[in-house]
């Protein structure tokens, strides 16, 4: 999310009059209004908020490659339609309570984004490698394998318009592809729901909201609600930064429990159609991970669409 979401320059009161003045005719005349893209332009979100934005939001080619990554909360716009976009990174986690240090490493976390049918519509699928280590009384022991198969839909529901947000929303679900070590052997629908403002040319935030279905130690299914929000800061035009906070409440669970976190970081646009990331965070309660850091890199590729 860290790049800023593109703004609607009018203003909300002031769209329909413009729009009836420019499009349209007194009461009483055969003037046939059409509120859709206009000829020739592909509709950029599935929805709009007034009849004046002309579903003018939606991925820009001609602009740098908007990323999922470094931060937690996902960016709310699509890749297009005919587009690839891969992120991958590297995080280190660590955390040691009442004696037992754990570390973990996610090799890859590859996500792979492809805009298919329309400009508002993309698929997602991710699979990470991890690894980890506990050490207890001395002793370590170390697992390693794959995580449960990650996908999803992206849709992008509406642009900015003066205060009302640009927004998208993703159904998603965990396939129980996973090493012994790292599967929850069930299916875990959720969906996300993702809002986002650009405040002006150097400031943007956004936000989430999700629900899970996940799996607890007991082998019990419970309801996991993930709340973040971000800011985000233009440093230059190839450098910019972000804060963060999230957190995981458990409802419902026996043995999960609610954690908090902050976290920031910095990326680096190598050109339009590359990043560069590294981040680092903190846990803010003890049931959360000590801290996090990593780094990663995003390539779109902007292929000629069909």
């Amino acid at each position: 999310m860290v790049n800023k979401p593109r703004m609607q320059t009018l203003n909300y009161l002031l769209i329909v009059p413009v729009v009836g003045c420019v499009c349209g005719r007194t009461l009483g005349d055969d003037m046939t209004y059409n509120y859709g893209p206009w000829p020739g332009q592909a509709r950029g979100t599935l929805l709009q908020w007034s009849y004046g934005t002309s579903f003018s939001g939606g991925p820009d080619l001609d602009e740098p490659l908007v990323t999922d990554r470094p931060d937690f909360t996902e960016s709310s716009v699509t890749v297009g339609r005919g587009v690839a976009q891969i992120e991958f990174g590297y995080t280190y986690t660590y955390n040691n309570d009442a004696g037992e240090s754990i570390r973990s490493q996610s090799f890859g976390e590859p996500l792979l984004r492809y805009g298919i049918f329309a400009e508002w519509l993309e698929f997602r699928i991710g699979l990470s490698p991890v690894e980890g280590r506990t050490t207890a009384a001395g002793i370590s022991n170390s697992t390693g394998g794959t995580e449960d198969l990650y996908t999803g839909f992206k849709i992008a529901l509406t642009p900015q318009e003066g205060i009302l947000p640009e927004m998208a929303l993703i159904p998603q679900m965990n396939l129980p592809t996973g090493s012994d070590a790292f599967t929850s052997d069930s299916v875990e629908p959720g969906v996300n729901w993702i809002y986002s403002w650009e405040i002006n040319d150097l400031i943007s935030t956004a936000g989430s909201t999700q629900g899970n279905r996940r799996i607890d130690e007991t082998g019990e299914a419970y309801l996991e609600m993930i709340q973040s929000w971000a800011v985000a800061f233009g440093l230059t035009d190839d450098v910019g930064a972000y804060t963060e906070w999230f957190g995981v409440v458990p409802s419902g669970a026996d043995i999960a429990r609610t954690e908090h976190y902050f976290n920031g970081g910095f990326t680096y646009l190598i050109s339009n159609n590359m990043q560069f990331d590294i981040r680092a965070g903190t846990g803010l309660n003890d049931a959360a991970d000590d801290y996090f850091i990593g780094t990663g890199l995003s390539i779109r590729f902007p292929w000629k669409r069909p």
